[in-house]
């Protein structure tokens, strides 16, 4: 038999691929129900396992204490049963196998004992059935408590309850928004990765600024003023397809038309530069958008999409259908998922899209993978959505009350009128502008130091490719071993990390640049301290400012969360960025070039930082506050009904 040769880094590339897609091609070609009872399945045979090591521990003290597991577990906490609604159904449904709810207490003793010694000849000689009939009795009991986390007193649980604290009739919900997470992470990368490629080696870094001012703040407004008016007529359903769907149809049409045409449709450098009579500086920058207007259209779409996906496409629909005590769990594991979709971006374009022979080539290949994301981002929403739809259908059978939202209907103006006269949304814009200043300040530097190291599109993508999967591994790295920082440390701690971070790392990048960067050496040093920069700060932006800036919405009222969000997430984050590029404008003017600018550039920086320390300060005793208050109306609420 002829044996296939290849590469080894290749072979397990593509084996870890084909995993991850049969995976997605197992929960997605069923049916809706019967992927969400695979799903269930999955958490349940986790579940079943934490169970099963308790179950042999337990086994092998029998002999010396005739005590049953719940009893045992019951005396281990120091509370009765009468105290504990959990062990006390667990005893009930113990006492109901034994059939000895009516005995006499002598004879019920009696009979105990006996049904011990039995059940423990039969978990020596087959222990699995043993471990099985417990396990069901703890699934029973504990999936009533679908609101709290995992609760168990051996140590195999609480490490699960540390890891994953996600109960088991949970799981199937968490999957399936996961899901979502994941595949809007991984089109960001992707197409994040095309738009640096294509305009930071077609018109040079510099070219950014000018994008996201007269390209990215003007799309953004318009978007928000069509999206402020869609979601006034439409259903939240035909609102996501609506939003979601005209993205991947752009980045398909580019990629079929208008890059392999780009030198019919567009006009040459020459022409443009005499038409502007350019000779260098500002207007050598736009003579090379404009000849190149395809690639900036595809970095305008690409930023726009940047913002709405995961501001809106996701964190809107997890804060409809999340509440606040499941969202503590949540939502740093939205972003662990969110953190492996950037690895398999980065290294699909890394080893397979940037090995193309050209990058005409490498474009169809990216383009493959980012439609993929597109439909199942699609697909998962829609399951999502079902299944939300059943828990409320529930929720409503069993008499649980189920507050009504209204509809608000708001004009642009009014919804910016809004935003204004809320302090809470004003000091939620000032977190996310801060962002957007502070990391426009260090990224237009430290691409502008990219280009000169790598020239060439493909070298530029590939190290771009490695950046995002280098990304994506740490930002799981900081979520596993900090998923509790937000539950116990609280949202204060985890809203203030990020800028901290910025702070600490941002020191020797700036005094690397202001020594100079005459030489390949210092280049090169400049290169890797921007880059530990850049990767640090984005890690700590995906797995703790965004699960604190959209925890912090859940306690607002539905025309808070869609108007003040909106805004918020696209226009705020726009303006954020593009009045950081409108400022670095102004700098060259007076400098020169961005790098001699960098003393001025490290002064507003820190600036913004600490702006943005104090409202996270300022909001996060405002957050508290409502959340209280949120409770305190739904219990209220509930006491009615």
């Amino acid at each position: 038999m002829t044996e296939i040769s290849t590469n080894p880094k290749q072979r397990k590339i593509w084996t870890i691929i084909f995993i991850f897609l049969l995976l997605c091609f197992s929960i997605s070609a069923t049916s809706p129900i019967k992927s969400i009872s695979s799903v269930s399945l999955l958490g349940k045979k986790l579940y079943t396992v934490d169970t099963c090591f308790a179950k042999l521990g337990t086994n092998s003290m029998l002999r010396q204490r005739k005590t049953t597991p719940v009893k045992k577990a019951l005396h281990a906490r120091g509370g009765g049963e009468e105290n504990d609604p959990l062990l006390s159904s667990s005893i009930g449904l113990e006492k109901e196998m034994m059939g000895t709810e009516q005995e006499p207490l002598q004879s019920q003793q009696r009979q105990q004992q006996q049904q011990e010694e039995e059940a423990e000849q039969s978990s020596l000689q087959n222990p699995t059935n043993s471990m099985t009939l417990e396990t069901s009795n703890v699934i029973s009991s504990s999936s009533e408590r679908s609101g709290d986390a995992v609760k168990s007193s051996s140590p195999v649980s609480g490490l699960r309850a540390a890891i994953f604290p996600i109960h088991g009739s949970e799981v199937k919900k968490f999957m399936l928004m996961g899901a979502i997470k994941f595949f809007v992470i991984m089109a960001l990368t992707l197409t994040r990765d095309t738009k640096d490629t294509l305009v930071v080696t077609q018109c040079g870094a510099e070219a950014i600024a000018f994008l996201k001012i007269y390209g990215v703040l003007p799309a953004a407004t318009g978007f928000i003023a069509l999206y402020s008016k869609l979601s006034s007529t439409l259903e939240k359903r035909s609102l996501f397809f609506t939003t979601c769907i005209p993205f991947f149809v752009f980045f398909f049409f580019f990629d079929a038309f208008l890059y392999p045409n780009r030198e019919m449709i567009q006009p040459s450098l020459e022409t443009v530069s005499k038409l502007l009579g350019a000779k260098g500086g500002a207007l050598d920058i736009l003579s090379k958008i404009f000849s190149n207007w395809t690639s900036a259209l595809y970095f305008v779409v690409a930023e726009l999409y940047s913002s709405v996906s995961v501001g809106i496409l996701f964190w809107q629909f997890a804060n409809d259908v999340v509440p606040i005590d499941q969202a503590k769990r949540f939502y740093p594991l939205f972003s662990q998922m969110g953190g492996l979709a950037p690895i398999v971006a980065g290294q699909y374009t890394a080893r397979f899209a940037s090995q193309a022979q050209d990058f005409g080539a490498s474009m169809h290949r990216l383009t493959y993978a980012i439609s993929f994301a597109g439909i199942m981002i699609c697909l998962f929403y829609h399951l999502s959505s079902n299944l939300a739809e059943k828990e409320m259908s529930d929720a409503v059978k069993s008499g649980t009350p189920v507050p009504k939202k209204k509809k608000s209907k708001m004009s642009m103006g009014e919804s910016i009128k809004f935003l204004a006269s809320s302090q809470y949304l004003r000091l939620i814009g000032m977190l996310v502008l801060g962002y957007g200043l502070s990391i426009n300040f260090t990224e237009i530097m430290w691409k502008s130091l990219l280009k000169k190291k790598y020239p060439d599109p493909l070298d530029y993508q590939r190290f771009i490719g490695n950046f995002s999967s280098a990304v994506g591994f740490s930002t799981c790295i900081v979520i596993l071993f900090g998923v509790h920082v937000i539950r116990v440390l609280g949202w204060r701690v985890g809203a203030m990390a990020t800028p901290a971070t910025m702070a600490l790392l941002s020191v020797p990048f700036f005094l690397c640049i202001v020594l100079g960067i005459d030489n390949s050496a210092r280049l090169s040093t400049a290169v890797a301290l921007g880059t530990i920069l850049s990767l640090l700060s984005k890690t700590a932006k995906y797995a703790l400012f965004d699960p604190t800036t959209q925890m912090a919405y859940i306690p607002l009222d539905e025309e808070s969360k869609v108007k003040g969000k909106a805004a918020i997430d696209v226009l705020g984050s726009r303006m954020g960025k593009s009045g950081g590029s409108l400022i670095q404008q102004g700098l060259v003017l007076l400098f020169g070039n961005i790098l001699n600018a960098s003393p001025a550039v490290a002064v507003i920086y820190y600036s913004v930082l600490m702006t943005w320390l104090s409202a996270a300060n300022t909001l996060s005793g405002l957050f508290v506050a409502k959340t209280e208050m949120q409770k305190a109306e739904q219990a209220t609420s509930s006491g009615r009904g």
